[in-house]
């Protein structure tokens, strides 16, 4: 098979033809119809996330073709494979419902290799039924920039008022989750990003403008998409008392130390780490009632490079995805 491999952290992906997978029980084997590019992909790929499998095959949001293996769903069928990938269904997280924090766990374009190709591995338990109201295209953003915007959404409680930190591919999903649930969502944007301001307020959002500065009022809730440290102490700058800084992303830049009042008030900062199957069940039957539309551009398999260093740079609308 065909497949964008990362054979050293820092360095372009390759493309190369590598055996085909050979499912383990229990697994499917999938053609790759499209794959999403996310920022851990990206943190991954930059060495940001220290101890990915090498060579790895990047890639988590893939929707896929059934082509043989396991026995939940039948040939033809098309389904998503997500970020986690395997869990250990024993530990206390597991067994308590937070199977997204097993010490054990096992995750898609990281630990297993992922979508970046023409054909993966997936287990079967792990895997999700796309809704068919969506394109394989616009699905892909769904299985991860989708999901983590969502339960970091359920994890800032009810606030009526929120901020969206980094307005990117989760952001621009989130942002229409929470508008249909009558919030009023603020976007926060590097300053001056007029273009992505607007595209905020396509969306709904009744602000857009500079995170760092803030919007006009306090809110109840921030979710701090952007990897940047920096915004957590702005984002409690932002909240009133009793608020909460949700910090949605799988790595970080260092947060910059802070005077204890930012924080006084029962402010709450909290991360969100992966998601449950049961997320994403929730998530993918909510989706098409709304109905979410997902901002996507495209590219072929073999512009893998161009597609990552088109989020690195912040050059996307919405999110990217691979066409295989």
């Amino acid at each position: 098979m065909r497949a964008a491999v990362l054979e050293k952290a820092g360095t372009l992906l390759r493309l190369a033809d590598l055996p085909d997978p050979e499912p383990a029980r229990g697994k499917m084997l999938l053609r790759v119809r499209v794959c999403g590019v996310c920022r851990t992909d990206l943190h991954i790929v930059d060495g940001e996330l220290a101890r990915p499998k090498l060579p790895l095959v990047p890639g988590h949001q893939i929707v896929g073709e059934v082509l043989g293996g396991g026995s939940r769903f039948e040939p033809g069928a098309r389904v998503g494979v997500p970020w986690l990938g395997w869990t250990c269904g024993e530990c206390r997280y597991c067994v308590s419902g937070r199977e997204n924090l097993c010490d054990q766990a096992r995750f898609t374009g990281y630990d297993l290799d992922g979508g970046y190709a023409e054909l993966v591995a997936a287990d079967e338990r792990f895997c999700f039924t796309v809704p068919e109201a969506y394109s394989d295209e616009q699905a892909a953003p769904l299985l991860c920039a989708g999901l983590i915007g969502y339960r970091s959404l359920r994890l800032a409680g009810d606030a009526e008022s929120i901020g969206l930190y980094g307005f990117g591919a989760s952001a621009h999903i989130i942002c229409q989750v929470a508008t249909a649930e009558r919030r009023r969502v603020f976007a926060g944007t590097r300053a001056g990003d007029d273009e992505t301001q607007e595209f905020a307020r396509s969306l709904g959002a009744v602000w857009a403008g500079d995170a760092l500065a803030g919007p006009p009022e306090e809110l109840d809730a921030v979710i701090v998409f952007a990897p940047a440290g920096e915004l957590v102490p702005a984002a409690l700058r932002h909240v009133r008392k009793g608020g909460s800084v949700v910090c949605a992303g799988i790595h970080m830049s260092d947060i910059p130390t802070f005077p204890y009042e930012l924080l006084w008030g029962e402010r709450v900062i909290r991360s969100v780490a992966n998601l449950t199957r049961a997320d994403g069940d929730e998530f993918l039957a909510l989706a098409p009632t709304i109905p979410i539309r997902t901002e996507v551009e495209t590219f072929p398999l073999e512009e893998a490079n161009e597609a990552l260093d088109r989020l690195r740079r912040g050059a996307l609308r919405g999110a990217a995805v691979l066409v295989v």
